[in-house]
């Protein structure tokens, strides 16, 4: 199995400001110097060797991300121990009633971005990770991302390791 990953985080604003100075010749100022797109696979730095993209879904309010065994395509386990998450996506549900929250684990605990690591995603909010090579390497003792909602909430989860 290969992995290729196209990574885009933009958010392009066109801004109108007021033709005030009739020097000014086009009056439209375009933001989108904070775009980042990559592209990686096994050979970039940072690298990205395994991918699992599945649904998470509560069970009474609770579950968690087990980076250690995910579900990838065709329902094969990904076993991300010894690499790190270069890529992480989260998104709501958008028929979730409630906030998830998102955190380290209290067992076996992966601290993604530290160790008070947590977002809440109301429905339909997402949350896009680039790790960059930053994040721990995911072991025994640091591979389980904790999920706390109400009910049978779900979140959509795309995970890139290597």
């Amino acid at each position: 199995m290969s992995v290729a990953v196209t990574y885009q985080s933009k958010c392009t604003v066109r801004e109108t400001i007021e033709a005030n100075d009739a020097s000014l010749g086009d009056p439209v100022v375009t933001h989108n110097g904070f775009d980042t797109v990559d592209a990686l696979n096994a050979a970039s730095t940072p690298p990205a060797t395994k991918v699992a993209a599945f649904e998470a879904l509560l069970t009474d309010g609770s579950g968690s991300i087990d980076l250690a065994a995910l579900v990838g395509t065709n329902g094969a386990v990904v076993d991300g121990t010894g690499l790190k998450v270069q890529v992480l996506k989260l998104k709501a549900k958008s028929t979730n009633a409630n906030v998830i929250t998102i955190d380290v684990g209290e067992t076996n605990g992966y601290a993604l971005l530290g160790a008070a690591f947590s977002v809440a995603l109301l429905a339909g909010q997402e949350v896009l990770i680039y790790g960059n090579e930053a994040t721990p390497d995911v072991a025994s003792g640091a591979k389980v991302l904790d999920l706390v909602g109400t009910g049978v909430q779900g979140l959509d989860v795309i995970v890139v390791l290597g």
